[in-house]
């Protein structure tokens, strides 16, 4: 009876792991094709603009000051704050940027939070963590969660939101490709990841195209059914620890303005930031099946317009036929096209370096410059410039998820100050990469040793391309 009972467990475990992986899986082996509706509302002349405009533009390449400008944001901030994040810590960094929100929402400003729900569910961070906790039960804040972990409905598991972008006071916001945690954000030990954001302002708030624009979409994805409002209880301030830890954020929030007091000092936009002509937001759709590859298809439509020049960064690139194909066709469109992406070695995701070492050769096919980033340190950058006038960044990485799958958001910048600016940031790393030679051999620069994988990234790499390769559209 006792075997017999554990095989029937056996079974009933390996039927319900059968039942999630193609729960979750099937509802995106087709990827949509782009809808003529929407291939028709694409116009190139959209992004660009006759004379400079009221909104202006700065990058933020390094990852301390990156935490800066959104502690100095929120500082500010006198009316509401929003933040959109993939992915939220209550590392240090985390707790810095909770510590401000919560401060801020002392001083009367309404705070609201949105974060996908996968990550939550997988660090078991949220749902029992006091320093969210001090957060979402203040009067005038509140957290969401976008699409919450539900085994009972394994097709909606796969639906994400990839989005990163903090507004304050409709006046300002910083877009990008960080997360909210010491990876991506400050100068804290530990590993770290490399990656870009833009900071925009504009002349009054509530003047900014593109600050609308963000807004509204932010509002869009606010109402979905499919976001759900986390731990709305003021009852949960009475618990000890709960009040605890909004103490001592609130303690951490006076403690770092005595140790960086120029993170709180108001920035001079008009001083420090660069004219634009014209700022467009770029979108996917937002529910959480999949989804037609607007972002993408976009993208490489611009490309294709380019008089001479395309460079894009990715952290990672995993193509289906018919992105490859576009590749292939801005490639064929424009006389230099070059691609960096991490080296296999450098990727800090195992999936992307095993496809990437796969599909590679095929890759080169479609006539793309290839660099590898090889620096050391995983870039997480997701950028592009074409010509000496458009600029792209935000959250979408060369990738099937990305273009199919997540919510993602890019921002398209008219503005040949922004276009120098980029290109010099990007040159930087480029420095720092091999280029892959038409026989797919790697050239480093002079002094430089590529890195070799790890015998455990060997391995890794191996076992995913034998029992994952088939789930790339899902990497």
């Amino acid at each position: 009876m006792i075997k017999r009972g554990i095989r029937i467990a056996g079974l009933a475990l390996l039927a319900l792991l059968v039942y999630l992986a193609a729960g979750a899986a099937l509802p995106f082996i087709r990827q949509p094709e782009m809808s003529r509706e929407t291939a028709e509302q694409f116009e190139e002349t959209e992004f660009y603009g006759d004379e400079t405009g009221n909104e202006r533009a700065a990058l933020l390449t390094e990852n301390g000051e990156a935490l800066a400008e959104r502690i100095r944001l929120i500082e500010g901030a006198q009316e509401r704050i929003i933040l959109s994040t993939f992915e939220f810590r209550s590392d240090e960094s985390g707790k810095d940027v909770l510590a401000a929100l919560l401060t801020a929402a002392d001083r009367g400003v309404s705070v609201r939070v949105i974060v996908d729900g996968f990550p939550a569910f997988k660090d078991l961070q949220l749902p029992d963590d006091p320093y969210f906790q001090a957060l979402a039960a203040h009067e005038n804040a509140q957290i969401a969660i976008y699409n919450p972990v539900n085994p009972l409905k394994p097709w909606k598991l796969m639906g994400r939101l990839h989005d990163k972008y903090l507004i304050a006071d409709d006046a300002a916001y910083i877009l990008g490709g960080r997360n909210t945690y010491d990876f991506f954000l400050g100068d804290y030990e530990g590993y770290k990841n490399y990656d870009w954001d833009v900071l925009v302002s504009c002349e009054e708030p509530g003047s900014g195209e593109s600050v609308n624009a963000l807004l509204d979409y932010f509002s869009g994805v606010w109402e979905l059914p499919l976001c759900r409002i986390w731990k709305d209880d003021p009852k949960l301030l009475e618990k000890e620890r709960v009040a605890a830890a909004g103490e001592e954020l609130r303690e951490r929030y006076a403690a770092r303005k005595e140790e960086h007091p120029d993170w709180f000092e108001p920035r001079d936009y008009e001083e420090s930031t660069r004219e634009v002509n014209r700022i467009r937001l770029l979108s996917n759709p937002t529910h959480c099946y999949a989804k037609e590859p607007a972002v993408f298809y976009a993208m490489t439509e611009l490309m294709k317009s380019a008089r001479r020049e395309v460079r894009f960064h990715t952290p990672y690139i995993i193509c289906d036929d018919w992105m490859m194909e576009r590749l292939k066709e801005v490639c064929d469109s424009v006389d230099s096209v070059a691609m960096m992406t991490n080296s296999a070695a450098n990727n800090g995701n195992p999936f992307g370096a095993m496809d990437y070492e796969k599909n590679r050769d095929e890759i080169l096919e479609t006539g793309v410059e290839v660099l590898e980033y090889d620096g050391g340190i995983s870039y997480h950058g997701k950028c592009f410039v074409m010509d000496d006038r458009l600029s792209g960044i935000g959250s979408f990485n060369w990738d099937m998820r990305s273009a199919y799958i997540d919510t993602e958001i890019m921002l398209i910048i008219d503005s040949a100050e922004i276009n120098a600016d980029m290109r010099r940031e990007m040159g930087e790393y480029e420095a720092k990469a091999l280029t892959v030679t038409g026989e797919g051999e790697v050239l480093a620069p002079e002094g430089m040793t590529p890195q070799t994988p790890s015998p455990k990234q060997r391995i890794l790499t191996a076992l995913l391309g034998i029992f994952a390769g088939w789930a790339r559209f899902l990497m």
